[in-house]
């Protein structure tokens, strides 16, 4: 074992603090993974469940999200249920679902998240991202985090699902204690009660839009039929908790780093105010640094040789979409934040038979908020530091002060 490979061997991604404590280095931590233990078996300690792969080179990654015959999602799709040994949504929500019924459900959600149908929803999420930033440079500062980027996705997601107005704030304390913790010590119990919650919560709407469908998603959920057949209750419940959470996440946090990012990178900020980079090349370049869901996860169904590895039957495996999308067999100068970057054939969304629902809605949100700013903000500094969130799973802020300077006139 090389000495490199040996200090791999003493990285634990299953603790939240190894990517606090390695945030301004991770980039080169996945590096260290793709040249020296690319397909990585990492072990467990001090808990009675097993260890797991960890793929860190994009063409790896890329064959297990191909791969839906010889890889399951059914066992659970990010470690904390892999580990766990399963997901209790397996076989009934789509994101951990395969086979006939992952098809069944996809066909049936994709009527809701086609770009037809989402035309005008865009068309929505365009003016209230206006409307938010604008009313942040009037006031001068804000937390970006908190003011503005937690109420464009929630907001949107609750439309859809038809979610009273009312109930976004207490959704959004729900979505982000589900997946993520604010600070070290909140606990895996308080995530367990927050995602019951939620169902609880999707439980009682769809009753009520069985009585009186709308058109959202949550009444194709309650009214829809597979075969002759109603979806399950826990089918719909579970359904409509993974478009909160997959609608929100990954658009929020995507917002949050993006403005941090270009404040720390001021020759890009002023390529994306001048025009010389399209907003539609920097929205992929924000998903491809951000990443902001760092990996997903497969169990093996029969044993698959990767990388000149053997990964046995029963195996977990963990896509690390961190490390993919910084590959530099793949991306040229991929430590380099470059908005006109492209080709840019990210993994943010996923891949494959589970690719993204959300991913056309996602790129929308981001796009509303880059051309916001670059319409009506002239500089952006910090105004305290920003607080990474507590996750193995997501990565970005819950808190991001910033100062915003006007424009002398809205740009065009």
């Amino acid at each position: 074992m090389t000495t490199a490979t040996s200090t791999l061997h003493g990285v634990d991604l299953t603790d939240p603090q190894t990517f606090l404590d390695r945030k301004d280095d991770l980039v080169g931590l996945w590096q260290e993974f793709r040249s020296h233990s690319p397909v990585h078996w990492h072990p467990v300690e001090g808990r009675q469940v097993p260890g797991f792969w960890v793929l860190s080179r994009y063409r790896d990654v890329m064959e297990v999200y191909r791969d839906n015959k010889r890889f399951t999602s059914e066992r659970g799709n990010v470690l904390a249920t892999l580990l766990e040994g399963g997901d209790s949504a397996a076989g009934q929500m789509l994101a951990v679902t395969d086979g006939r019924r992952h098809r069944e459900l996809r066909n049936l959600l994709l009527k809701a998240f086609s770009p037809r149908l989402l035309a005008s929803v865009v068309e929505g999420v365009r003016r209230r991202a206006d409307r938010l930033v604008r009313e942040a440079v009037g006031r001068g500062s804000c937390d970006f985090a908190q003011d503005v980027a937690e109420h464009i996705p929630m907001a949107t997601i609750a439309d859809l699902l038809g979610a009273p107005a009312a109930d976004r704030d207490y959704l959004l304390s729900l979505t982000k204690q589900a997946l993520s913790a604010e600070e070290a010590g909140q606990s895996a119990e308080e995530a367990v009660v927050a995602r019951n919650e939620l169902l609880y919560y999707f439980s009682e709407l769809a009753e009520i839009r069985r009585e009186d469908p709308r058109d959202d998603v949550v009444s194709v959920l309650a009214t829809a039929t597979v075969d002759g057949k109603p979806l399950t209750e826990q089918e719909i419940v579970f359904n409509c908790y993974s478009v909160i959470i997959g609608g929100d996440e990954t658009s929020r946090l995507s917002m949050i780093c993006a403005v941090h990012e270009l404040m720390e990178h001021p020759d890009q900020w002023r390529r994306l105010v001048s025009g010389e980079v399209s907003v539609d090349s920097a929205v992929e370049e924000v998903l491809r640094w951000v990443t902001p869901a760092m990996h997903f996860g497969r169990r093996a169904l029969t044993d698959v040789e990767i990388g000149g590895r053997t990964i046995r039957a029963g195996d977990v495996v963990t896509l690390w979409n961190s490390s993919a999308n910084y590959d530099e067999t793949v991306f040229d100068r991929p430590e380099e934040f470059d908005l006109a970057r492209t080709p840019n054939k990210h993994v943010s969304f996923g891949y494959g038979p589970h690719f993204c629902l959300g991913a056309y809605l996602g790129r929308g949100e981001i796009h509303a908020l880059l051309t916001a700013l670059r319409t009506h903000v002239a500089a952006m500094e910090p105004t305290a530091p920003a607080r990474p969130i507590h996750s193995n799973f997501l990565h970005g802020y819950s808190s991001l002060p910033v100062s915003l300077r006007p424009v002398t006139g809205d740009r065009t």
